[in-house]
């Protein structure tokens, strides 16, 4: 995928013992994302910042690049939390520290 990130983000990655991953994860990695704020659920590709692999129970920074993005116009803010998953079982939890797609931002939506 070639698309630009719509979000930087904290990610932290649950241990295995947590329900996480048994293996690490490389940059480019696409889990589904999933707000609190919509059942829905897409896939975002996160590309590590200074970092190509990820093992369970890290914490890393990393460009987010939605698949689908139509149920998050305007909906978007800093310090907004989500879970990525695979499957139905999550593997790891965000927060956004940077919205690098306008139209994503609460608020910034030409509507």
């Amino acid at each position: 995928m070639n698309k630009q990130p719509d979000f930087i983000a904290e990610l932290q990655y649950l241990t295995t013992e947590q329900g996480g991953r048994k293996t690490p994860a490389f940059s480019g990695y696409r889990p589904q994302v999933k707000f609190a704020f919509s059942n829905n659920q897409t896939s975002g590709q996160q590309r590590f910042i200074n970092k190509e692999t990820v093992c369970p129970g890290d914490k890393v920074l990393a460009e987010i690049a939605i698949i689908s993005t139509d149920f998050l116009i305007d909906k978007l803010e800093i310090g907004l939390g989500f879970d990525f998953r695979e499957g139905p079982r999550v593997i790891g939890t965000g927060i956004i520290t940077e919205i690098l797609n306008p139209v994503l931002q609460k608020g910034e939506s030409p509507r």
